[in-house]
């Protein structure tokens, strides 16, 4: 049933003041501090170059909608004018969105979205002059951009369709939920051959996608065992909730790529329970993509913002996971990890007016100056 928002209460509020801070701010409660700390320069930027207003958020508490006042939010009069996008880019994030329909995501107009964060990041990139020799900085085989594929060579929430009506290569697509990553650049390496670059971005998470199916309420305890091994999930693929329940592709194709998570020994139950669980669903679609023959290799990176540290006493990260990760496929080189700041250093050596411009703006943007 579709919400009435404007029926919704005012939830009683306390703006903090942070440490270090000598105003308040709307801020959510379970910030770590480095959150904290990139929380009150994005909503310090948005005060200055946007509105002063905060954004509201709707939660329902006991089937009572509460609207709260949070400062990071933009507020809704201003989310026509895309005022986190990097303007030269927004038209072709408009018509990208035409070709290859995707949705904004919830907290799009969060100034800690990072899919926003994604989109400034790569398209003024990937739309410049001299993408070619940008992108040869930051990936060893990239030879030139496949500029007639995709869009223009790219495509944002990269998934193999464009429909709700089909499941994709994983069987795993809908309208509410899927792999996807959030960009793909389609490339010809030194081979002339076509290849695929799949990047997931991440601001301020605190850990990836960890996996539903484990905590599912159709998952059957009796039947969908966690506790299980690799190696025996691999003999009983039933075993998985996404294979028996949801039908989906991960243990075949999991199966027939085995050999790529050659230290799953190392894990007693199911190594894709927790954060994991993402990295291993985009490896997936890059081999499904690869066995459909759409690509002859594809790759799989996480980037990150630099500041976005491990919370002390915390078991979840996204290095922790990362780490794990790496581990698991014995640091294969389909995966790789780097930072936002390390894209920005390569970039900054081809020395173009337009390019600087844009290293200025992103720099202040997410706090990647002192």
């Amino acid at each position: 049933m579709k919400k009435d928002y404007s029926k919704a209460i005012e939830a009683e509020q306390i703006p903090k003041v942070p440490e270090g801070e000598t105003i308040s701010y709307y801020l959510p409660g379970s910030l770590t501090k480095s959150q904290e700390l990139l929380y009150i320069h994005l909503i310090k930027w948005k005060k200055r170059f946007i509105s002063e207003e905060p954004g509201i958020y709707y939660r329902t508490v006991n089937k009572i909608l509460y609207k709260y006042k949070y400062d990071a939010i933009l507020p809704k009069s201003v989310h026509k004018n895309f005022p986190i996008v990097y303007p030269t880019i927004l038209p072709d994030l408009k018509a990208l969105r035409v070709k290859y329909y995707f949705k904004f995501h919830q907290h799009f107009n969060h100034m800690a979205s990072s899919q926003a964060a994604n989109v400034n990041l790569f398209l003024p990139l990937l739309l410049h002059p001299q993408v070619n020799d940008i992108f040869k900085l930051l990936k060893n085989d990239f030879k030139s951009l496949a500029t007639d594929e995709l869009y223009k060579g790219f495509r944002i929430e990269f998934w193999d369709g464009n429909s709700n009506e089909e499941r994709g290569l994983l069987k795993d697509h809908s309208s509410l939920s899927g792999t996807d990553s959030d960009i793909a650049v389609a490339y010809y390496n030194h081979k002339d051959e076509l290849c695929l670059w799949l990047i997931e971005h991440k601001l301020t998470e605190k850990e990836f996608t960890e996996c539903g199916g484990f905590n599912s309420k159709d998952r059957d305890k009796s039947i969908h065992l966690c506790d299980k091994s690799f190696s025996e999930i691999l003999k009983n693929k039933n075993c998985c909730f996404h294979h028996n329940f949801k039908g989906r592709e991960y243990w075949n194709l999991t199966d027939e790529n085995k050999s790529f998570f050659v230290n799953h020994s190392k894990h007693n139950s199911c190594p894709f329970k927790g954060g994991m669980n993402q990295l291993w669903r985009n490896q997936l679609m890059g081999f499904a993509l690869e066995k459909a023959g759409l690509f002859k290799e594809v790759y799989f990176s996480v980037v990150k913002h630099p500041d976005n540290l491990p919370q002390k006493r915390s078991k979840k990260s996204l290095d922790a996971t990362i780490n794990q990760y790496k581990e698991l496929i014995n640091n294969n080189i389909r995966f790789s990890v780097f930072d936002s700041k390390s894209v920005i250093d390569k970039v900054a050596t081809i020395n173009d007016s337009d390019l600087n411009d844009w290293i200025r703006w992103y720099m202040e943007l997410y706090k990647l100056i002192n």
